[in-house]
């Protein structure tokens, strides 16, 4: 493994605005990228108050214009939401106005509640296209004749990289049948990791985009000065995804030492294992933590994300973080 990575989601904190919020990734871009990270990657979810990238696409540029080495891209745009033809002008122009620095993480997800799924599809067909529209996507994306019925424009002729998202083992057997990138959600969905990227490894196909196969995974990083610090830190993570499962999304929570006093326990459990493929503390304890899931799955990159309320400590973790995984990856940050 030689290359890490951070995944954003642009968090709108309690007692913040998405304004700030979307301000508050911009400063981390400039700092990820300054810190050696690779990729800078947002994702798209609809009506959660707590999330400020649902126009990711637009986000994305932001941050592209803001930073001038790093790829910035999706993880993703959730294709069943769109036309094959809009996203991939949407990415047509982006490339075209970064060339070399643009991904495409494709999910088969809504990204949402089925409430608002059906306000973004408007009208839902019952048969699942997804595997379809990639590749439809893709061919707008590559060589189209001139006399092609159906251009994007821009988008033709731009190449960006496509990859397949998921968190179970769908999304791996269609990345390795159409011989693409894969990116593992094992930050809020591990369960499967392991299985997952055996099968992605296994029945991998080489392709125009790819010879052998690339694996990425995602996990949490909290890191600050000490293991008490960063386990404060986490905390809002902890209950923002408890207030989700229980049906009652918000802003980012301002975090706590009293968890056990506002989260009940099965629903802690549920969440502890959600997020179980994570590490947090000190760098010592980060660099144990991530070394052994480094170790164990062998990824061939790994994304980093982390839900902190504080703009200033959620920089300082990933800074932390970029000097752990500099070491682990034996190159300089």
């Amino acid at each position: 493994m030689q290359k890490f990575s951070i995944l954003d989601l642009s968090p709108v904190p309690e007692g913040e605005t998405a304004a700030a919020a979307l301000s508050n990734t911009v400063d981390l871009a400039r700092t990820a990228e300054a810190a050696g990270y690779h990729r800078f990657w947002l994702a798209e979810h609809h009506n959660m108050p707590g999330i400020a990238s649902a126009a990711t696409s637009v986000v994305i540029g932001h941050v592209a214009g803001a930073t001038k080495t790093m790829r910035i891209g999706a993880g993703g745009i959730m294709l069943p939401n769109h036309a094959p033809l809009v996203v991939a002008e949407q990415f047509g122009t982006l490339a075209t106005l970064y060339p070399d620095r643009i991904d495409l993480g494709l999910g088969r997800a809504p990204g949402t509640d089925m409430a608002t799924a059906r306000a973004l599809r408007r009208h839902m067909a019952p048969e699942d296209s997804f595997p379809q529209d990639v590749q439809e996507l893709i061919a707008y994306l590559g060589d189209m004749p001139d006399n092609a019925p159906v251009r994007a424009i821009p988008g033709a002729g731009t190449h960006v990289p496509v990859w397949i998202l998921g968190s179970s083992l769908y999304g791996a057997q269609l990345a390795a049948y159409l011989g693409l990138p894969y990116a593992f959600a094992s930050h809020f969905a591990p369960g499967m990791l392991a299985e997952a990227l055996a099968i992605y490894r296994s029945s991998f196909q080489p392709s125009e985009h790819l010879a052998r196969p690339y694996a990425m995974m995602a996990a949490g990083v909290f890191a600050a000065p000490t293991d008490a610090e960063a386990d404060y830190l986490r905390s809002s993570q902890f209950l923002a995804f408890a207030n989700l499962r229980t049906g009652k999304p918000g802003k980012l929570p301002y975090p706590t030492d009293d968890l056990a006093g506002q989260i009940p326990a099965p629903v802690m459990a549920g969440v502890k294992q959600a997020l179980s493929c994570s590490a947090t503390g000190s760098a010592a304890t980060v660099k144990e933590q991530l070394g052994r899931l480094i170790d164990t799955h062998q990824p061939d990159e790994i994304m980093v994300t982390g839900m902190i309320h504080d703009s200033a400590a959620r920089i300082g973790s990933f800074q932390i973080a970029a000097d752990v995984l500099s070491g682990l990856c034996g190159v300089s940050a």
